[in-house]
């Protein structure tokens, strides 16, 4: 059995170093437009110039993108227009529903909050009539426990205990030995298809993640947070599920 690295808290770029191994694709959306039209009126209108830049709403910044499945796309603008910010939207061609979050570094350290904060807002495209189910918050992943391996080097487990926290360890990688419960977020997208964020209340890193638990067993995922000497850093991420297993509570429920 390998022995635990020194009890040192990892900082996030050392993390997150070689966590996008097992990626899905990266996807070229050159020459696409979609308006996204969010729940609280605002308008997200998207233009795809090439393989790496996007303008939103007039402004150009870079994007990474991912078609998760054939019809749903995994978006995020690491902005660069506006420091310590991204912008992570996924939609749908067939259904036309989509989501947005939007992670933000915080100015300031706040005892016990999370330094970098996330909101969460349901969608339309105007791709056409929309369909199904809206997005929305999901209790769908309490008690389930599941491995994620993002390469030869990260692996880590996850146990979704309630409606607002999560509990990680890794197994495998610089973080070995080290572990938490953090706050985190899950929305259901689609069948199968769940939204996951969490914030870090040791460091200062937020995440998105879709992940696809249906037969594909993949997520695509992306990082926002502060570096070990201060600086604001993106870094994209993913890789296989393994799921290990579940409970049901049989009487009262988590929150």
């Amino acid at each position: 059995m390998p022995e635990a690295p020194s009890d040192d808290w990892r900082t996030y770029d050392e993390f997150a170093a070689g966590i996008a191994t097992y990626r899905l694709p990266a996807a070229d959306l050159t020459g696409r437009d979609v308006t996204i039209t969010l729940d609280d009126g605002e308008t997200l209108a998207l233009t795809f110039k090439d393989a790496e830049h996007v303008v939103c709403n007039g402004v150009e910044d870079p994007y990474d993108a991912v078609a998760v499945r054939d019809d749903v796309f995994f978006v995020n603008l690491p902005l660069t227009s506006v420091d310590g910010e991204a912008l992570t939207v996924v939609y749908s061609t067939a259904t036309h529903r989509a989501l947005a979050v939007r992670s933000v570094i915080g100015a300031e350290d706040v005892e016990g909050v999370p330094r970098v904060s996330q909101d969460f807002r349901a969608g339309v495209t105007d791709g056409g009539e929309p369909s199904g189910a809206v997005p929305g918050p999901s209790r769908d992943l309490i008690g389930k426990r599941n491995l994620y391996r993002y390469s030869p080097d990260h692996l880590y487990e996850h146990v979704y205990v309630s409606s607002q926290r999560y509990a990680w360890q890794c197994l495998e990688g610089v973080q070995r030995g080290h572990g938490d419960m953090d706050l985190s977020t899950v929305w259901k997208f689609a069948d199968g298809l769940y939204l996951f964020c969490f914030r870090e209340f040791r460091i200062a890193v937020a995440s998105v993640w879709l992940h696809d638990l249906g037969y594909a067993l993949r997520t695509t995922g992306v990082f926002l947070g502060l570096t070990g000497d201060g600086q604001s850093e993106h870094s994209r991420a993913g890789g296989h599920i393994y799921p290990l297993g579940a409970v049901a509570y049989p009487d009262a429920q988590p929150v």
